[in-house]
């Protein structure tokens, strides 16, 4: 019994957040009740907040699953930093990962660009990326240099990424823009290489 009320649970929360979604997109972050979201799903304001604490984890919460991803492919590989981190980076492109920017899924374009057009939405994976900085350079040793090689690492991985979303942003298929998502990627993080020698 324990595992249907489980598997309702995740139903009605998955149920909220693919409401949400849509109607931010359709009307705008800031133009949608928080009730109007309950009410698509028919469960009560009170509730909606049992499953999202605020309006901004309605949305955020699909990109949770990231949170800290590369203090983990780091403390998971032998590799150096860079060369861990790169090679994720290379496998995401060819996977058309979202969060490497390349992929021109029209629902995925949707949810970015309400995420990076929405302040408060910005505001919040602002703080994702700090806490993914922070973890990183605690896995990198929690000194000033892990500090500093955790801020150069995971700025290269966001200006890719955002380099990438721009063009498809701009109308570019992912399909077109992956040689030079690749080749943009092999050459920062070969220069990180060197410069962190």
């Amino acid at each position: 019994m324990a595992g249907l009320r489980e598997r309702k649970k995740q139903q009605t929360h998955d149920a909220l957040s693919e409401a949400a979604i849509a109607l931010f997109v359709k009307h705008g972050f800031y133009s949608v009740p928080v009730a109007d979201i309950a009410a698509v799903v028919e469960v009560s304001k009170p509730t909606l907040f049992k499953y999202f604490p605020s309006k901004e984890d309605l949305v955020m919460h699909r990109i949770e699953d990231h949170r800290r991803e590369a203090a983990r492919v780091v403390e998971a590989s032998a590799e150096p930093p860079a060369a861990a981190l790169r090679a994720y980076f290379l496998t995401g492109l060819a996977n058309r990962e979202p969060t490497t920017g390349l992929n021109d899924l029209p629902q995925v374009v949707a949810y970015y660009n309400l995420v990076f057009g929405t302040p408060a939405l910005a505001t919040r994976l602002r703080e994702f990326m700090d806490d993914d900085e922070r973890a990183l350079a605690e896995a990198l040793g929690g000194d000033l240099d892990a500090e500093l090689l955790a801020a150069q690492l995971l700025s290269t991985r966001r200006i890719l990424a955002y380099r990438n979303w721009s063009a498809i942003s701009r109308g570019q298929s992912a399909d077109a823009r992956y040689p030079t998502a690749v080749a943009e990627a092999e050459q920062a993080f070969e220069r990180l290489g060197y410069a962190l020698g």
